[in-house]
């Protein structure tokens, strides 16, 4: 079974990755996101559900993906368009595409922010209180 670890890691923790596989160190399949958020805006649902159908499944056309999905072929199409732009999917010369592993795992951890990090959202501005 080929398994991919899709992670959240600094370029420090890349780098160590790297070091320790070329002193012969078994690593696995890594992609890697530079932010949480980064991860979150790439994998969208509708790209989860692909990756999903294309888990362990070969290589694909997208029209055929869009038919598994129940989804239209150019929605299809440009999902992914993204996740080849980003090297999940890999295309072939015949324009099928594949997701090469037959497991993925996500790695990451949230920790507190950075008090010195802007972080807005919809419960800023005023508390009041009773």
């Amino acid at each position: 079974m080929t398994r991919v670890t899709l992670s959240v890691d600094s370029r420090d923790a890349i780098s160590a990755r790297f070091v320790a596989a070329m002193n012969g160190e078994t690593q696995g399949a890594f992609i890697t996101f530079a932010t949480p958020e980064l991860l979150f805006q790439t994998l969208t649902l509708r790209r989860w559900q692909l990756i999903k159908a294309m888990t362990g499944a070969g290589p694909l056309s997208i029209r055929e993906l869009a038919r598994r999905l129940g989804r239209d072929v150019r929605s299809v199409h440009d999902d992914v368009n993204a996740l080849l732009d980003v090297g999940m999917l890999e295309c072939s010369d015949d324009g099928s595409v594949a997701f090469q592993y037959d497991a993925v795992h996500v790695n990451f951890t949230i920790t507190a922010a950075d008090p010195a990090e802007s972080i807005k959202g919809p419960c800023d501005g005023p508390v009041r209180g009773d």
